[in-house]
């Protein structure tokens, strides 16, 4: 995202700093799970004077990032949300001072085994997964506290997998067939370069589909956003890349990824903790009821809003973005 903000003054707020090539303009490290850290964005907003803020902050892979605490997360995630919401509201106080507020959902925030093409007016069902769950909670606090943003305007996208060369999460490992644990076995498996069969149920036909949405094309949505949005309004828009969904069959054999098959799902459940216990994998058990569903959204929404911007912004189909990550 940085790097196509070159326009703009940027403050960079992280976790962790970003690499040193990385254009990021101010950066300022500090841990939104903390109230300390909650506190001292809120403190930035008035400071720095900032005008727009993308709220890009989730823990999605509590591996990766190392925080695998949910009572954690779920401060990181919705506490941390709903926190930078009221200091926007305080912000704009006196005045419409913070005039976008973007927050990126998720097609989990949905639920596991959407209807076909669901669009935007669904009910959030998300449900088991702790990510998917803060998702659909952020996303219903985004909702709930628009009116108070005092004329600030917010836009909540809610974008399919992540996908692109660039990215590497658990469930793009999954497909390649690597481990995404950090134990030891884990570490010896990938510098022996080792491919992990997907384990599925034996009931699982495997024609499931997914969407996937190319990272670049969401930064530059994001981009596109900050020039055209609409001041004040409430939108809440799906994201998907152009064309159809992918099945899970057709995930698995670009990939050339062997699928094997246990007898039920609580097999799959057990293996899936056992492979978590000892760091081969950072697949949280929980997931696999959105392994076994459909996840494809309608984005007739999107296509409307960028209008004749659409094809220079969302350059990649669903399949594209798979491809790109392989």
């Amino acid at each position: 995202m940085a790097p196509l903000l070159s326009a703009y003054d940027l403050l960079t707020v992280d976790l962790y700093p970003p690499a040193k090539d990385v254009p990021c303009g101010k950066f300022v490290q500090l841990d939104l799970s903390e109230p300390t850290g909650q506190a001292q964005l809120a403190r930035l907003l008035k400071s720095e004077s900032i005008e727009a803020v993308l709220h890009l902050a989730f823990v999605i892979d509590p591996v990766r990032t190392g925080i695998v605490d949910v009572s954690r997360m779920w401060r990181a995630n919705v506490a941390a949300t709903q926190r930078l919401l009221e200091a926007v509201a305080d912000a704009n106080s006196n005045g419409t001072a913070v005039r976008l507020f973007v927050f990126p959902s998720s097609v989990s925030a949905y639920g596991p085994d959407l209807p076909r093409q669901v669009t935007e007016e669904a009910e959030l069902r998300a449900h088991t997964l702790p990510y998917a769950v803060h998702k659909r909670e952020a996303d219903e606090i985004c909702q709930k506290m628009h009116p108070q943003l005092g004329g600030c305007a917010l836009y909540v996208y809610r974008p399919s997998i992540f996908a692109g060369k660039t990215m590497d999460n658990f469930i793009l490992r999954a497909i390649r067939g690597k481990p995404s644990g950090r134990g030891w076995l884990a570490r010896t498996v990938e510098r022996a370069g080792w491919k992990l069969p997907m384990v599925m149920p034996a009931s699982a036909s495997g024609e499931n589909s997914f969407q996937y949405v190319h990272v670049d094309d969401v930064a530059r949505v994001l981009q596109w956003t900050l020039k055209h949005f609409q001041p004040g309004q409430l939108k809440i828009i799906n994201l998907a890349g152009r064309g159809e969904g992918v099945t899970f069959a057709e995930c698995a054999q670009l990939a050339g990824t062997l699928v094997v098959h246990l007898p039920s799902e609580k097999w799959v459940v057990a293996l899936l903790r056992i492979m978590w216990a000892i760091g081969l994998s950072g697949l949280p058990p929980e997931v696999i009821p959105y392994f076994l569903g459909s996840y494809t959204m309608d984005t007739t929404r999107l296509r409307e809003e960028i209008g004749a911007d659409y094809e220079s912004v969302v350059r990649f189909t669903s399949r594209e973005a798979l491809l790109d990550s392989l």
